[in-house]
């Protein structure tokens, strides 16, 4: 995890952030990506200031602006990336959006942009850049969720997503171990970031609480365990306590997990 040059999607703010900062710390060359110029420039600082507090040899540190769910756009910004910087050996896609909301709500305008921000710039920065890594290995970080594995009320364009990031890492992994090269997929419970609050202001009663019988996690904590995950070469990497009790009875004990969830859910809906 050492003098390693790392490619971050949505590196500028929230998880993608503080995994820039934790590999920053070790020493790591970092690259971050994101659509806002303003909000990459002042994420550089932030990581360069981190990084010096803790006396850790200064690592390069840039940033690109980009979009990518638009598959051109990304092919171009990372190509340059490479000819300018390097061949990643560390490919982190934290890009995702959710816009919570009861499923009658959900227009096709919201569905499409959550399919192309959280499914198509995952595909995007991985089939450009895994013919690169090829060269020489290396290891991808692909971000889904809880709600990857467990469907959540109020969440059904977002899980069909992210259930569709563990299935696509499970079966890239499977193809590209023959190069050495890795594949993970970061499933975060909830998490304190601008995302996250974002996303309160539209979730529906019943998920807030589905969502209130777990604990809150920093970032800095999930960007911990996805490090400690990769060096041990997990397939899920489940950052919480709360998080690998839940994928465990779920895989074990399915009706069990139902019956929870619809009593929170009953318990909302009498209260509105």
């Amino acid at each position: 995890m050492k003098n390693k040059l790392v490619f971050i999607t949505g590196g500028s703010s929230g998880i993608g952030l503080a995994i820039a900062k934790s590999f920053a710390k070790k020493g790591n060359d970092i690259v971050i990506f994101a659509r806002t110029v303003s909000t990459l420039e002042s994420a550089v600082d932030e990581i360069k200031k981190d990084a010096s507090y803790f006396s850790v040899t200064k690592s390069r540190v840039n940033y690109y602006s980009v979009d990518t769910s638009n598959f051109n756009d990304t092919k171009t910004v990372f190509e340059k990336a490479i000819s300018e910087i390097g061949i990643p050996d560390i490919l982190i896609n934290c890009v995702g959006i959710a816009q919570p909301n009861y499923f009658e709500n959900i227009t096709p305008e919201m569905f499409d942009k959550t399919i192309k921000t959280n499914l198509y710039a995952t595909w995007n920065a991985c089939s450009i850049l895994i013919p690169y890594m090829k060269q020489k290995g290396g290891h991808v970080v692909n971000t889904s969720s809880i709600a990857g594995f467990l469907g959540v009320f109020g969440y059904t364009d977002y899980c069909m997503s992210k259930f569709g990031i563990i299935g696509f890492s499970e079966a890239l992994r499977q193809e590209v171990s023959q190069f050495n090269i890795k594949v993970s997929v970061l499933c975060p419970p909830d998490t304190d970031t601008p995302g996250l609050h974002e996303e309160n202001k539209t979730k529906p009663k019943e998920t807030k609480a589905i969502s209130g019988n777990a604990k809150l996690q920093h970032p800095d904590f999930i960007a911990k365990a996805v490090l400690k995950g990769m060096q041990q070469n997990k397939l899920l990497i489940i950052p919480s306590v709360d998080g690998k009790i839940t994928f465990w009875l779920k895989r074990f004990f399915p009706g069990l997990v139902d019956w929870f969830i619809s009593r929170s859910i009953r318990k909302a809906q009498r209260e509105i």
